[in-house]
Order: structure tokens, then sequence, then C-alpha cells
């Protein structure tokens, strides 16, 4: 397989998600491009929208419903939720599969997902079919998947912050704590108050604390991992950065271990994961632009509470490159394909 050319089709190339799909599909020496839509900006070159793509992208953007996908051997969907699972079934009767970046497949609980989302699941029999793509836990479902819910930006740095904890059995579930930050990138490329520069510059704040959508993708993903529901307190803030997401993780240990080892141990073969050494404290310029999450894990004092700070890019390993990372994974390609990139600095 890793010599086959796989035809790939994006729907909603115009956001900021879409973009850095095309900027790492664009090297990725196993892909053809062959669509990208946008209802609005059909006909226009993609590099006249995204100069950074002018020379690796020859593209337009092409209205969806003159576009061939189809005939793709998968579909990304980097749409606004509600999108994907209108089209889904269509393309998963025709043999392509599907990737979707939205939240529409995320969560099982259809009842639920409706409630946070507010609109009726267009498709919830493929939502019991659908794969979670995290790769550090999903792997081998991940393989034979045809149709994978791309984590959210803030649950892939929260959940593989708490894996090895839950996992192992150590932390008391009622009540574990994430303290996340998001750069404004996050909040997607759209015209909105709250993300213009006099805004969002110089300045921070909490949002959501009552709830946010990630709340039960979270809270669902850690159950799995520990085999029961979990307590969750899960407050995101907006920082002055474009790019970046920084979660700060609060346990009660039950059970004393040497956490730096089992960090260490849970995460060896894991080619996006970066444990640092004891006492670091990863930095989100340290990611930017990459795959990579790098984590670090503290006892502070030597008490009963750990603490463990993850970082990823919001737009890489919380969307578009984990995205790849899962293709990679459902063609049998080495998982690291179009995804060695080294992170940005400064």
């Amino acid at each position: 397989m890793q010599s086959k050319t796989l035809k790939v089709g994006i729907v909603g190339g115009t956001g900021y998600t879409g973009v850095e799909l095309l900027r790492l599909l664009a090297l990725h020496p196993n892909i053809e491009l062959t669509a990208i839509t946008s209802r609005g900006e059909a006909g226009m070159p993609v590099a006249d929208m995204f100069p950074n793509l002018r020379g690796y992208v020859g593209l337009n953007f092409i209205d969806p419903a003159q576009a061939d996908l189809g005939s793709c051997d998968v579909v990304f969907f980097a749409t606004p939720n509600g999108i994907a699972m209108q089209q889904t079934r269509a393309l998963l009767d025709k043999g392509v599969r599907v990737i979707d970046l939205a939240a529409d497949f995320r969560i099982q609980d259809i009842a639920e997902w409706e409630k946070w989302y507010g609109m009726t699941h267009a498709c919830p029999d493929l939502v019991a079919q659908a794969v979670y793509g995290l790769p550090e836990l999903n792997r081998e479902q991940i393989r034979t998947a045809q149709l994978v819910a791309n984590p959210g930006c803030y649950p892939t740095a929260v959940q593989l912050g708490f894996l090895p904890l839950l996992e192992a059995g150590l932390v008391d579930v009622d009540h574990l704590i994430a303290d996340a930050k998001s750069g404004v990138s996050g909040a997607g490329r759209k015209a909105e108050v709250h993300t213009l520069f006099a805004e969002a510059g110089d300045n921070f704040k909490a949002y959501g604390v009552g709830g946010h959508r990630h709340l039960p993708e979270i809270s669902q993903g850690l159950a799995r991992m520990s085999g029961k529901a979990v307590g969750l307190t899960f407050v995101p803030h907006l920082t002055p950065l474009i790019r970046g997401i920084h979660a700060t993780l609060y346990a009660r240990l039950d059970k004393q271990a040497d956490l730096q080892a089992l960090f260490e141990q849970r995460y060896d073969n894991e080619q996006f994961v970066d444990v640092l050494p004891k006492g670091a404290h990863p930095e989100t310029r340290s990611v930017r632009g990459s795959n990579q999450c790098r984590i670090a894990v503290h006892q502070p004092q030597g008490g009963d509470t750990v603490v463990v700070l993850s970082v990823i890019d919001n737009l890489v390993k919380g969307a578009a490159g984990q995205a790849i990372q899962n293709m990679n994974i459902m063609f049998d390609l080495p998982e690291k394909t179009g995804l060695e990139i080294m992170p940005l600095l400064p």
C-alpha cells in the first residue's frame, strides 16, 4: 500500500484547519489532491486565498455539487459542525473513507450531542460506527475504520495528559481538573468581535466555565480510559496567541508510583508524544507547526497532587496533523509520513 497514490478530497478548504490540511498534504508523498470544495469561493485559485500555498497547490476551489468526491480514496471534512453528517453516508456507500475534523461523530450519546450542538443529528446510526481518532488510544480500530471522528484540540491535549494516570488507576477520577488555554485560531477563520486583534491582543480570559462543547467529548474519552464515569472540571481560556494549546491538568493520587517512569513507558513508542525530563515545563512555541504533543509530569512537594503539563499546536496535533496521522494509519502508511515537521521557533 505504501507505493499507492491516494486520491484525497477536502470539503471546506477555506478555514484554518483546511489550509493546514493543504499545507501538510501538499508535501505528502502518497497523496494526490483532487478536490477542495467551497460554495462561496468556487472558481478561486486556492493559492489566491492562501498565498503560502503558491507553487504547491495548483487547484481552484470547486462547488461541492460539482466535485467528484465519490472517486476519492479518502475525504476530509474541515467544515463547521453539522455538515459532515449530511454527506458522509453517500460517501461511505461509494467506498470512500471519511475523516471528520468537526464534532459530528465524536460523541456516542446522541442526545448529549444534540444538547451541546443544538441540532438534530442526521445519521445517528453512523455515530456508533465511527472510530474516535486518537491514535495513542485507538490505533488498531483506526486501521480498519471507514469513518474516523478526529478529536478536538482541547480534548487531544487533555486526554493525552491524563491517559497514563487513568490507565494505571492511580488517581481519584471523581475530581479531575483541566485548566486549558488556547490561541485565537482555535475559534476558526471567521469575523467575530472577541477574536479581533484589539480585543484578543494584550488580554487573557476564561470562557465557557459553565459548560463547553468539548466537555462531553473529554469526559467520554476519560471514562473509556478509566473504565468508569469521571468527574471533570474543564475551564478553557483564550490567550493572545495565534497557535497553541497549553493544558494544566490536576488529579489527586490514590496510589504512589514513579510518575516519570509511568509516562515515559506509556509513550515510549509514540512518535508524536514527547515526555520531557523530570522538572521540565513545556512551551507552546516548542510544538508550533508540528504534530507533536509535549508532556511533563510533576508531583509538587512530593504531595498527593499530580500536575501534568500538555502542549500541542491546536491546528496540527489538535486538528489537521492528527487527521493525516489517522489517514496514514488507515491506509497502512508509515505514521510519520508527511508529518516529519520540526517546530518553528522563534
